[in-house]
């Protein structure tokens, strides 16, 4: 059975993401919460990012897993380490500058992220998140973050999301992956519920899409995506999936195993502000009406 109580004070929900996320689902949580399975037993997220939709069910039991090094061990130092890292994020937040984060930037550059701790290497993550232009977390080909300075007259720093989110890790059945989504998966069975939130397919599709990247998230992992979510549906696992909007959608998720629901939701994350607002989105689900 399944954990669907919340954690709330004074009628207010307090679990919620620790660090802002590029597609993160804190705008799509009331769309996405219509369709949640009746029953479950154990959630799996393969792609955590923010964990919005995690930390609005607040299952019992979990599975969460992200590719993302720095997110993961992030997610795994507030579960072990809050206040060691409340205090070193606030520490980032004090010394903060265009200077400062440059510096803080380059640490993976110049060897020193790699000779920091858990804890300090997660400090840096939130920090570098919260004073990065427009919450992003980008990084180049050789894994090295490259977003510049944002605009902002103050770090956030998020004590009572940190707090929040380690009592639900610290008091309930989560574990903690990284790497392959497939691989977080592996032991999903009948009535689990699976919620995959993957790279969404690009508006404007590309020629580059349609092919294999390796580091990417094209059309192959798309297919690939979806062949997944047929196997485990066919073994009695509930599966969600989220993505854009777009035509390829249709023929994507054609079987009959899925059920295409047609959302919407509001975006901020975008260097460009007349490309955010509402955009078109879909719920797949492979159970209900």
């Amino acid at each position: 059975m399944m954990g669907m109580k919340r954690m709330e004070t004074e009628g207010q929900t307090t679990a919620v993401p620790f660090v802002k996320w590029v597609g993160g689902k804190r705008q799509l949580l009331t769309e996405l919460a219509s369709y949640y399975p009746k029953k479950f037993n154990r959630y799996f997220e393969p792609f955590i990012g923010g964990g919005a939709n995690l930390l609005n069910l607040l299952p019992k039991k979990a599975t969460i897993n992200d590719f993302n090094e720095e997110l993961i061990n992030a997610w795994q130092v507030v579960r072990e380490q809050p206040e060691k890292l409340i205090s070193l994020v606030s520490e980032h937040a004090d010394n903060d500058s265009k200077e400062y984060y440059l510096d803080i930037r380059l640490a993976d550059r110049d060897g020193r992220l790699s000779k920091m701790s858990a804890v300090e290497r997660a400090a840096r993550f939130i920090y570098l998140n919260k004073a990065g232009f427009n919450g992003l977390w980008r990084v180049n080909s050789k894994g090295q973050n490259n977003v510049p300075y944002g605009a902002h007259k103050k770090v956030n720093v998020p004590v009572n999301a940190i707090r929040n989110d380690h009592h639900y890790l610290a008091t309930h059945d989560i574990e903690i992956l990284q790497g392959d989504y497939r691989n977080a998966v592996a032991s999903a069975g009948q009535d689990d519920f699976v919620y995959f939130d993957p790279p969404y397919i690009p508006v404007n599709q590309t020629a580059a899409f349609t092919s294999y990247t390796k580091d990417g998230f094209g059309l192959v992992q798309q297919e690939e995506l979806r062949d997944l979510a047929i196997q485990l549906a066919d073994r009695g696992v509930k599966v969600m999936l989220s993505n854009s909007d777009v035509p390829l959608i249709e023929q994507l998720y054609a079987d009959q195993h899925f059920r295409i629901h047609h959302v919407q939701a509001r975006r901020s994350v975008n260097s460009k502000g007349n490309k955010r607002g509402k955009v078109g989105e879909v719920i797949i689900t492979t159970y209900g009406d």
